[in-house]
């Protein structure tokens, strides 16, 4: 229609006659095959993406560093229990007393140690350290110590290479007693164990009653966390590892730990009732029990696994 060439919708012919506005060609071309419509997990903008983007950015962060710490810091209180924890070496951040609280012997003990051992000594109200402690029974005396930083179990393998020793590890099967971990780290670092392996979950952890238990030893040895303790078994013997298991039914007695001992070593220890869990079990190379007279079934997890580690120590020597 004459006038109307400036409508939209008109047909512009350019010098060559070809339309270009309004002809739909631009539209044909924009709809010709792409391929395929890609998913909703590669849609920058769709819900699913981000799912998939925060799944990745959190397995990024997984691994993180070889050392962990076991949580908050611990106490120490009571006493005797202080003056013990300070005579053996444990680590303490501060040693905090009770205003008023009564000067005996073992408080003007753990005085003189706290400024042998440069440990700064706090004096707080009653109410003050009770609310710290979250206990009442102090005694007007505790302690605050460190939260424990945990190896990783290939940091273990690294200690005996540099001391160029077969390995010795000691892993515990969940052990849930402070005081048989803190027992058995004694005993691994007295008899030249390379570091003890511990699960993260059901299992007792380096707290201020296993410090105090291991009687300073676990400044000393090495003790490491892992995820998945079946997974580990199976890296230690990847790596070279002989795995033997403590449990009273074994085909070996600590009498024939020549034939296990003389290469790197894994002795896993169980529970305190339950013994080896039966995966665990199933995946040690050879199981080994202690000879025992009159009608003892059992002995505590601690003392069994000092007897297999003295056993290994002496054939070593």
């Amino acid at each position: 229609m004459a006038g109307n060439s400036q409508r939209k919708g008109a047909i512009k012919k350019s010098g060559k006659g070809n339309p270009t506005a309004g002809s739909g060609g631009r539209v044909r071309r924009g709809l010709e095959a792409k391929g395929p419509t890609p998913k909703a997990s590669d849609r920058e903008y769709h819900k699913q993406y981000k799912i998939k983007a925060a799944k990745e950015k959190a397995e990024a962060r997984r691994p993180g560093p070889r050392k962990r710490a076991a949580g908050d810091a611990e106490w120490i209180i009571g006493r005797n229990p202080v003056v013990e924890a300070l005579r053996e070496g444990v680590p303490v951040n501060a040693l905090y007393v009770a205003e008023g609280a009564e000067r005996d012997g073992r408080l003007r003990e753990a005085f003189q140690l706290s400024a042998e051992l440069g440990i700064p000594l706090l004096e707080v109200t009653k109410p003050e350290l009770d609310r710290m402690c979250g206990f009442g029974g102090n005694q007007g005396l505790a302690a605050r110590v460190p939260a424990y930083q945990y190896a990783h179990p290939d940091d273990l393998l690294d200690v005996a290479k540099d001391a160029q020793e077969p390995a010795l590890i000691v892993i515990l099967d969940h052990i849930t007693d402070p005081r048989n971990l803190g027992a058995i780290v004694r005993s691994a670092a007295a008899f030249g164990a390379h570091g003890v392996v511990i699960p993260e979950r059901r299992s007792a952890s380096m707290t201020a009653a296993a410090w105090k238990t291991s009687a300073g030893a676990a400044a000393r040895l090495k003790v490491a966390q892992t995820v998945n303790l079946n997974r580990q078994i199976k890296e230690y013997q990847e790596a070279g590892c002989t795995v033997i298991g403590l449990d009273m039914d074994g085909d070996l007695t600590t009498a024939d730990i020549h034939e296990v001992a003389d290469g790197p070593l894994v002795v896993v220890v169980g529970s305190e009732g339950d013994g080896l869990s039966r995966l665990v079990a199933e995946n040690c190379d050879r199981i080994i029990s202690i000879p025992m007279v009159n009608s003892v079934e059992s002995l505590n997890a601690g003392v069994a696994a000092s007897v297999v580690l003295y056993a290994v120590a002496q054939f070593r020597a």
